[in-house]
């Protein structure tokens, strides 16, 4: 606490000195009327310290000034840079950076009907996730595209980017809360002059996720350059990669689908010095079949095919079944083989098929040479469409009676003949006729009023910038094709009445529509029982989520100190964050605002109060609002100046924010850079305090009922779980530490630049979400917050409850460092024709540690666990040839190679007993992956550039990533699922 303090004191001491000797510079300015300095256009980081003369705008800072270097790293794309990728979507692009991990796209979250992030593409900077990397466009905030106030940079107006800047530090001091991992901030070509159009298409080397994009953009000038129009419009589509349905098969031609699963054996049996885990391919779920399997009793493992024909199950690992529901030779719930037909693991679309429509426009008037007034408009539509799954398993969670009149007759006998009355039963559910089909739609309407501008103050010339923005994203969550678990169990529950029809067994659901179903085997399913089960009105979740924002910000040069000058940055923010989310009365229940209509109507069957009806999915009705307001100084002190032993500067900044829902909170930047005496040579530092604060969907998320028990002082308590938001979350609290070396051009090497960058983040009270059992425990513990959050010795047994919610329990632990060098040689030297560029980005990562709060756990090391977004090494080099006609780029991404988790102890004998926190296993290597890409240009006219890309030339698969349950088993955060892919397009200049 006293480190703490004193850190507290120091920084308020360096910014009260600085701010007095602005104010006796400014007197002494005065006095000497001194002449403004020249502004710049916006440059690159990397231009703007080389040309130390003019006044630049980096985005890790507020400061424009002459001659300031900022201390946070920025690492620039410029328009060229995203060019050469070729990528049909820009995120594509910044996504393969190194220090951006953790990035959600369409190729991710395909596998869920309701998480909101679906098709959704969001950054994430140093494995911290979206919700910790604030993403900009033009240094403005965007409104968020689900209620996580993540933005979707599919709906950035992408031709007009001119360069993006991503900041890899804390930024929260200079931009507000979420800039704990760092910023992204799009920058457009506001002064755009003419008119450009690209054009392009491609596929993969298996003929599927056809993709095409057309984009335009215009800008032209009027009334002798003080009107000036800029607009764009864009329309890209990505087709995806549809689910190949069941078994154990690649979509399209890919091979290298195997089935890949954890077999994890009971940790009451590892004291035989064999491991706990167990890595297997063509893993078997034995609980179900593809068209149906007795998975208990005396006639376990009959399954069924077509037209309902029993057989006997062929399990794999020559596994036999007990009759208890356990199989021989198998692990539960896998065996290694056998009839793999019924797996639903492939299944899951490797990539969404997305559409990307985006309109723009900015028109800026000059009322003098010195202010402007403009506006922005911003349209985006993406629209994407996947399915999560083929089928809907039921495993081993049925009960099918023996008098169903589905059941061959050989199964009734049986059944009568070893005096069972009914038997467990469990099936892929292969008979639907469609999968479930997931469309989410996001359309982001988004208006900008503003000002900016210069004005003198005693002689120096300031800079302005003012807006206020409202921005509404409507999310729409289109499910078809999904059935309602209560209607299909009591449509598969059938019996025969004496007139020998077949009906529902229910009198309730008869009266109700029920139309029965034949899952035994491989059959047609009836279109009204389809109907019934899975109706034409399937789940729907509608969002609509407004932000509204007034900025002003100031930033000059206060006065001339002997070393240089002193630069101020101020502003304050106001903003309002709101949110409204409505679900169909089946997911929802029935309320005022969801009741039963024509298309959902009443059903007895189903439960009406709390909802959860469907299959999978969670389609509930909430709403929330907070509002901040902030204001901050940020300031450029000047300390050194000597022929000798160079330059040097202090960057401070506070920001001020208030929260209507958390309340007061600082954050803080302290940096310095030091240009040296040696040539080319700079030190760079930065600490800082960053925040987030809790999100709308944190703060307010609807309120879920469901049953369930816990362990409490000895006994089995039964419980009503309650989950929903915490509106006393509080702010995040982050700690970043970065230093680094740079090299910059020097003299004996002119075209060569290098810099490493050492990083330590440190994030407290981290807002997650508990279990039941864990909030009790941490109760039990002394936890008093939590305990308020429950109670369990009510009288009335059914007064008990416990309200899941998330808390500032847990925290991160970031650490690694950051390489990047380049170098730019002119061949004419050589007597060559064109330029080489050699551009390397490497991110090491040396700790990524999770701890959670939780009693009983110890924190998780992520570093290098490759099932996760955080490996060991991530790298982006490329090797560029220009000339005035033809480009050739040659890229390679790399990713290390890992384990699965670093919590595991790897052995094959003599292996210790397994525990919860540290289990054994067989093989904990998970392999890296080493992609090559190809691209090139060809100037065919003075305005039209043809060009191609291959990415991933060698087409290599995506590491086999296991789970405990069947999935499509790879890791797209990390690695290339899709394969390699061709594009060619065309861009027009004129």
């Amino acid at each position: 606490m006293t480190t703490l303090a004193t850190r507290h004191t120091i920084m308020r001491l360096a910014v009260a000195s600085a701010c007095s000797w602005i104010a006796l510079g400014a007197a002494h300015a005065q006095e000497a009327q001194q002449a403004p300095a020249a502004t710049a256009p916006e440059v690159s980081a990397t231009e703007a310290e080389a040309k130390v003369d003019n006044v630049v705008t980096v985005s890790g800072s507020r400061i424009s000034a002459r001659g300031f270097t900022q201390p946070t790293p920025t690492t620039t794309l410029s328009a060229d840079d995203l060019a050469k990728t070729a990528k049909p979507n820009l995120f594509n692009a910044i996504a393969e950076l190194p220090a951006l991990q953790g990035s959600t796209g369409r190729t991710t979250s395909t596998n869920s009907t309701s998480s909101g992030v679906q098709g959704l593409s969001s950054l994430s900077l140093r494995g911290l996730g979206p919700i910790r990397t604030l993403t900009l466009l033009d240094g403005q905030r965007v409104v968020g595209a689900n209620v996580t106030g993540v933005t979707d940079v599919s709906q950035f107006p992408q031709l007009l980017v001119k360069r993006v800047d991503v900041v890899t530090g804390g930024a929260s001091a200079s931009y507000g809360s979420d800039a704990i991992g760092g910023v992204v901030n799009f920058i457009t070509d506001k002064k755009f002059e003419g008119f450009k159009f690209n054009v392009e298409g491609g596929q993969t080397t298996y003929h599927d996720d056809k993709n095409g994009t057309l984009q335009a953009a215009w800008g032209k000038a009027f009334m002798d350059d003080r009107l000036h129009v800029t607009a764009s419009v864009e329309y890209g589509r990505e087709k995806g990669i549809d689910s190949p349905g069941f078994g154990e098969v690649g979509p399209n031609g890919r091979t290298w689908y195997k089935n890949p699963a954890y077999q994890i054996r009971p940790l009451s049996a590892t004291t035989d010095g064999k491991p706990q885990y167990t890595v297997i391919e063509h893993a078997q779920q034995y609980q179900y079949a593809k068209y149906g399997l007795i998975t208990s009793g005396p006639l376990q493992g009959t399954a069924f095919g077509l037209n309902g024909q029993p057989y006997q199950f062929n399990y794999g690992s020559n596994g036999v079944p007990t009759g208890t529901g356990a199989v021989t030779g198998c692990v539960n719930p896998f065996c290694v083989g056998g009839d793999l037909s019924g797996s639903v693991g492939a299944g899951t679309n490797l990539a969404m098929d997305l559409t990307r429509q985006v309109a723009y426009t900015r028109v800026g008037f000059d009322i003098n040479p010195d202010h402007e007034i403009y506006m922005t408009a911003n349209f985006g539509k993406v629209k994407s469409e996947f399915s999560p799954n083929p089928g809907a398993a039921k495993n081993a969670n049925l009960t099918i009676q023996c008098d169903n009149p589905y059941l061959p007759s050989s199964i009734a006998a049986a059944c009568a003949s070893n005096n069972i009355t009914s038997f467990q039963y469990g099936t892929a559910n292969a008979i639907f006729p469609e999968n479930i089909n997931v469309h989410p739609t996001r359309k982001m309407q988004r208006l900008v009023l503003g000002a900016d501008g210069r004005f003198p103050v005693f002689g120096k010339e300031w800079s302005y910038d003012a807006y206020v923005e409202r921005g509404v994203n409507f999310t729409d969550i289109i499910v078809h094709d999904i059935t309602l678990n209560a209607r299909y169990n009591a449509a598969i529950d059938a019996v025969r009445l004496a007139d020998g029809s077949i009906v529902c067994r229910s009198t309730v659901a008869r009266a109700n529509g029920c139309v029965p179903l034949n899952i035994i085997g491989n059959v047609a399913v009836d279109p009204a029982a389809w109907a019934y089960i899975a109706p034409q009105n399937g789940p729907q979740q509608h969002t609509r989520q407004q932000q509204d924002v007034g900025s002003f910000n100031l930033s000059g040069e206060a006065f001339e100190t002997w070393a240089g000058p002193i630069a101020v940055a101020t502003g304050a923010e106001w903003r309002r964050e709101s949110y409204r989310v409505s679900g169909d009365p089946y997911g929802n229940g029935v309320t005022a605002d969801t009741p039963n209509n024509a298309s959902y109507p009443a059903d007895p069957l189903l439960n009406a109060t709390v909802g959860n009806n469907w299959y999978a999915g969670n389609y509930h009705n909430a709403a929330g609002t907070y509002n901040v307001r902030e204001a901050y100084l940020e300031l450029n002190v000047p300390v050194l100046k000597s022929a000798s032993w160079g330059e040097a500067n202090i960057n401070l900044a506070d920001r001020q924010t208030k929260y209507s829902t958390s309340g007061h909170v600082e954050s803080w930047k302290l940096g310095a850079n030091w240009k040296t005496g040696i040539d080319g040579l700079r030190l760079r530092a930065v600490t800082s305090k960053d925040v987030r604060a809790p999100n709308l969907s944190e703060l307010y998320a609807a309120q879920v009922v469901v049953n369930n028990v816990v362990q409490y002082q000895g006994n089995t308590v039964t419980i009503q779980q309650r989950t929903v938001g915490n509106t006393k979350l509080r702010p995040e609290i982050a700690r970043n530490n970065i230093f680094g070396i740079v090299l910059d051009r020097p003299s004996w090497a002119p075209g060569f630049s290098a810099s490493v960058d050492y990083f330590d983040i440190k994030v407290n009270g981290v807002i997650s979400a508990l279990t039941a059992q864990q909030e009790v425990d941490l109760c039990v513990a002394g936890n008093q917050e939590i305990c308020g959050a429950m109670s369990l010795n009510n009288p009335v047994a059914t007064n008990n409850y416990v309200t899941v919610q998330a808390f500032n329990l847990a925290s991160l632990h970031s650490e690694g460092y950051d390489l990047e060098a380049a170098y730019r040689m002119n061949l004419k030297n050589w007597n060559l024709p064109g330029r080489l560029t050699f551009r390397g980005l490497v991110t090491r990562n040396i700790h990524f540690l999770t701890d959670s709060g939780v009693v009983g756990t110890i924190p998780s090391e992520g570093a290098g666990a490759n099932l996760g977004a955080t490996p060991r090494w991530k790298g982006l080099l490329s090797q560029s040839w220009d000339t005035d006609k033809y480009s050739l780029t040659l890229s390679e991404r790399w990713i290390s190679s890992g384990v699965y988790s670093n919590e595991f102890i790897e052995c094959q004998t003599n292996c210790p007993v397994s525990t919860v926190q540290h289990p054994t296993i067989y093989n904990n290597h998970m392999k890296g992956a080493f992609y090559v890409d190809l691209g090139g240009t060809w100037k065919i006219g003075d305005k039209a550039t043809a060009f191609f890309k291959i990415d991933n030339i060698a087409n290599v698969d995506p590491a086999p990533a296991p789970q405990a349950n069947l999935s499509f088993g790879i890791n797209p955060t990390l690695y290339d699922v899709i394969g390699r892919v061709y594009r060619v397009g065309l861009r027009y200049n004129f």
